[in-house]
């Protein structure tokens, strides 16, 4: 492999995860040259990764005016929430049935780091146990490809699911349902596990208006 394409790789790597843990918000301008002084490369790297985080829908390159962190519309927002769901559901299903024992112990270990976080009102720390825990699940799946679309949608609503853990009670709520979830899968019961894994990431009614209400304007696409 070429050294630009590595470069280009370790440059899409950073700035993604700099994009699903919110330290670039959707509507971002990602200047070309600012990103080639601030990582000492060519435009060429950068270039290219842009068109990879492009490709999986986190970034958007548009006519005269370049690369932005990609921002969702309210309509795809509550579709993508669906998806999400249904995704997390089937993976919750499957663990509940395929879950190994060392798995299950990682599951509570995690689920005890959580709930220490949620009692000291933590979100930022909170998500990313949070994500563990998810990722676990996924896991615990033992489909490889059922998780790698569950986490690249996952990523993809990252910005939107770390400021919807800053309603009002979510952050108490979210660790309550996990706990409801833990006891599903731990006991193996698939259906009930992916029910309510399924209504723990559904966005909808007052839950939907909240979360839009608190985003911030530039985190959405402008309805045309």
């Amino acid at each position: 492999m070429s050294g630009a394409k590595i470069r280009a790789q370790v440059l899409r790597a950073q700035l993604e995860q700099e994009i699903i843990t919110g330290a670039l918000r959707p509507g971002t301008r990602l200047d070309e040259m600012s990103l080639t002084v601030r990582f000492g490369v060519s435009r060429t790297p950068v270039r290219e990764a842009l068109r990879q985080l492009a490709s999986i829908g986190l970034v958007e390159l548009r006519p005269n005016r370049g690369a932005l962190v990609a921002t969702i519309g309210i309509r795809q927002l509550m579709e993508m929430f669906e998806t999400m769901a249904g995704l997390e559901g089937l993976c919750a299903g499957l663990a509940a049935r395929r879950l190994t024992p060392q798995e299950r112990r990682d599951l509570r270990e995690i689920h005890d780091t959580c709930a220490r976080l949620a009692h000291q009102g933590a979100p930022d720390e909170y998500y990313a146990a949070n994500v563990r825990f998810h990722e676990t699940i996924y896991g615990g799946a033992h489909n490889g490809y059922l998780a790698d679309q569950t986490r690249a949608l996952r990523n993809r609503l990252a910005p939107y699911r770390r400021l919807q853990l800053r309603q009002h009670n979510r952050l108490h709520a979210s660790f309550g349902e996990h706990a409801e979830i833990l006891d599903a899968i731990v006991s193996g019961d698939d259906a009930c596990a992916e029910k309510l894994m399924q209504k723990h990431l559904t966005v909808q009614g007052d839950m939907f208006n909240d979360l839009i209400a608190n985003l911030p304007e530039d985190m959405l696409r402008p309805a045309i």
